[in-house]
């Protein structure tokens, strides 16, 4: 067992102080810029590189209005009802994955227009450059001592202070970084590799995404504003993640249906 003890703040400037959580969105974007050149270097990819900055710059975007709008609706409805101007108060925190989901899709839909590109097009170069910048996501949360799993009584359990009782529990953020950023990440890398039918890329990501966080949604601490939705046992994250598993798969049985 192991107490946490990690300092979120990585540096303090007078009254202005640096979280690790907030340097791991930098990390996952810069690595999406790198990565995302790699591939449109290569012959043939069709990309230049301001294509892949401008991309980059509006995911960003994306992913931090859709965010914050997402934990606001998904987790926070009711503040949101009681407090509209909430949705804005971005210093008390607050991120959901699925929310910036659905904004960089926004994003992605503008881009295409803007560059005569398909939306496919975009999803399937897009989706191997994301991983990194989950779980960096998902380092930082740990950092911050948030989003901790249940009790468990292994031998790497944590205890977390923030959480109050004492009790060691499953580091499902480090769950998540590995699943999330290293695994999904090394397999649309390689899958993405070879050329592959449009869609295939982008229904693979949608696909294991959807199934690891549904997984490690299972040693998860549910959100304490929403609890369990149904039979004690399923979460928002999962209710949020298996539409995503079922547009993966479909996507995929259509791109090699196509294909053949």
């Amino acid at each position: 067992m192991w107490e946490h003890a990690i300092n979120p703040v990585a540096l303090s400037l007078g009254p202005l102080q640096i979280h690790w959580y907030g340097m791991m969105y930098m990390v996952g974007f810069g690595a999406a810029w790198w990565l995302g050149n790699r591939r449109a270097a290569q012959p043939g990819s069709g990309w230049s590189e301001q294509q892949v900055s401008d991309l980059i710059f509006w995911g960003a975007v994306g992913v931090i209005l859709g965010g914050r709008m997402g934990y606001v609706v998904f987790y926070h409805f009711d503040y949101f009802l009681q407090d509209p101007l909430w949705l804005f108060a971005i210093w008390e925190g607050g991120m959901s994955f699925h929310g910036g989901f659905l904004g960089v899709l926004a994003t992605l839909v503008i881009f295409a227009k803007k560059y005569q590109k398909s939306f496919f097009e975009i999803g399937d170069f897009v989706a191997p450059l994301i991983p990194i910048g989950l779980g960096a996501g998902r380092l930082g949360n740990f950092i911050g001592g948030e989003l901790w799993g249940k009790a468990t009584d292994q031998t790497w359990g944590v205890i977390f202070p923030a959480a109050g009782d004492g009790l060691a529990r499953h580091p499902s953020q480090l769950y998540q970084m590995l699943l999330e950023g290293v695994v999904l990440f090394c397999a649309l890398w390689f899958f993405s590799s070879k050329p592959r039918p449009r869609m295939a890329v982008s229904g693979l990501f949608l696909t294991l995404y959807g199934l690891f966080r549904i997984a490690v949604e299972t040693v998860r601490e549910p959100d304490p504003q929403l609890g369990y939705l149904a039979f004690n046992a399923i979460t928002m994250g999962q209710v949020l993640s298996l539409p995503m598993v079922v547009c993966g798969v479909l996507f995929l049985a259509l791109a090699y249906r196509k294909a053949s």
